[in-house]
């Protein structure tokens, strides 16, 4: 019952390839296009968050029996 760190190099890895990209399509010029990766990136991590929450309420039920 220990952490999962593959999800946390997944955001970190998700997290430089965005920033990456930004500071690329910032500096040509690109502004719009570059937020628009932030916000789709942030939705893309934003699920993941969510499926490892839904593993952690699935995890308390069974501690305590809630089935």
């Amino acid at each position: 019952m220990g952490i999962d760190i593959d999800i946390i190099f997944k955001i970190a890895g998700v997290g430089l390839i965005v920033a990456f990209i930004h500071t690329i399509l910032d500096q040509v010029g690109k502004k719009e296009y570059s937020q628009w990766v932030i916000l789709v990136s942030f939705i893309y991590i934003l699920f993941n968050v969510a499926q490892v929450v839904g593993q952690l309420i699935d995890r308390i039920k069974s501690v305590f029996l809630f089935q």
